[in-house]
């Protein structure tokens, strides 16, 4: 009979399963009974921690969040510019970092208040350059929302970095698309993610900027 003491079954251990099994199957593939089998215990007694799936995903992305913020320290001096650039840069990675990572993230509900810490100090920093509170979150959301928007179609794509789904080749778009030379030539721009997410979020932020007249 063996004697090894397994980790005591608790939301983070469950979750911790569960980003690992998403990588491996995507969203689709991830059900209760699969994290059960992995974590050698029944699914009923994931019900002693989330009541259904979604409370799973919405502890999922409390800790991708989590494992976010302890990868991308805040810079104190940093501009509201170099802020939102900052933050939006971290929140790809780590929704890159797993398989259907945005659509996980996307509509979830942080399940503690660790996001509230640096919403504050954003929010602040914002409000102190200038901005009122309604344009500050009006800023901040709207960087946010590009940023997952942008990852979804992403990863519609390429469902982790250097995968990328079949029917995406751009060459091979490029010459079924020849009797449309600008839309055929489009594609190189489209789909050169990281050039097009860093040139789209710095137009959202000189957006902000031009729209609140604060530089």
């Amino acid at each position: 009979m063996s004697t090894e003491r397994r980790a005591p079954l608790d939301r983070k251990r469950v979750a911790d399963t569960a980003l690992k099994l998403l990588n491996e199957g995507g969203l689709e593939g991830l059900t209760l009974r699969a994290i059960a089998k992995e974590l050698d215990v029944k699914a009923p007694a994931l019900y002693w921690h989330f009541k259904d799936k979604q409370a799973l995903l919405d502890e999922m992305a409390t800790e991708m969040y989590r494992r976010m913020t302890e990868a991308a320290p805040v810079d104190p001096g940093a501009t509201w510019q170099e802020r939102l650039l900052a933050a939006n840069r971290a929140l790809r990675a780590a929704l890159l970092s797993y398989r259907d990572g945005a659509r996980v993230f996307s509509g979830s509900r942080f399940t503690g208040t660790l996001h509230a810490v640096e919403m504050e100090r954003n929010l602040r920093l914002l409000t102190d350059a200038g901005f009122t509170l309604a344009q500050a979150v009006r800023a901040a959301t709207t960087a946010y929302l590009y940023t997952l928007g942008f990852v979804t179609e992403e990863q519609g794509v390429q469902p982790l970095p250097g995968e990328r789904r079949e029917g995406y080749d751009v060459d091979d778009r490029a010459r079924r698309m020849a009797d449309f030379p600008l839309s055929a030539a489009a594609g190189a721009e489209m789909f050169d993610y990281d050039r097009h997410f860093e040139e789209g979020l710095a137009l959202v932020i000189a957006g902000i900027g031009t729209r609140y007249g604060i530089g």
